[in-house]
């Protein structure tokens, strides 16, 4: 008897995280889609910015129009890596992207109010995304961090890898 018990309860270790696997608290998981309504934006385009802002509902608080939003043309899968292996630690559970990302940003023209905010044109941009993380899953974009060249960009992203090997190692040897 006591064989088939300690079957079962390895059984149920087992099968039980697979329910759950991937899938965050229900309040990271409202943050979360929050996020992807007001950032994610693989098909956006810099003539989009009006119907999208309106489409989604962007507004702050109080149903006003937000100032500036931006568009992460990239697919959630891209992004949520930030907060993982494609990010590397900038303080207060914030992440910056190890490869940077294109991206549209809508900044208010006239408008107080939804839905009479007018956004016009978008500007394209590259930029390393900081995003706010928690347990994993990016719930803010918090800045756009313009891509710099020439070796400083070489610099800082070497810097930014080993920054990320030390942060996994740091992680693995807490594990152990």
């Amino acid at each position: 008897m006591e064989i088939h018990q300690s079957a079962v309860i390895l059984l149920l270790i087992l099968i039980v995280p697979s329910f759950t696997h991937g899938q965050p608290p229900d309040q990271i998981m409202h943050s979360y889609k929050k996020f992807l309504n007001q950032h994610l934006g693989p098909d956006m385009t810099e003539q989009k910015c009006d119907s999208e802002m309106r489409k989604r509902g962007i507004t702050v608080n109080d149903n006003g129009c937000k100032p500036v939003n931006t568009f992460i043309q990239a697919n959630s899968n891209q992004i949520k890596a930030v907060c993982g292996n494609g990010g590397i630690p900038h303080g207060n559970n914030l992440f910056r992207s190890i490869q940077p990302f294109p991206v549209i940003t809508c900044t208010l023209k006239s408008g107080v109010r939804y839905p009479r905010c007018e956004y016009g044109k978008g500007k394209k941009s590259t930029r390393y995304i900081v995003l706010k993380c928690v347990e994993g899953w990016p719930v803010h974009y918090d800045e756009g961090i313009i891509k710099a060249g020439g070796l400083f960009s070489w610099l800082y992203n070497a810097l930014s890898a080993i920054i990320n090997v030390l942060a996994i190692c740091v992680q693995f040897l807490i594990f152990i």
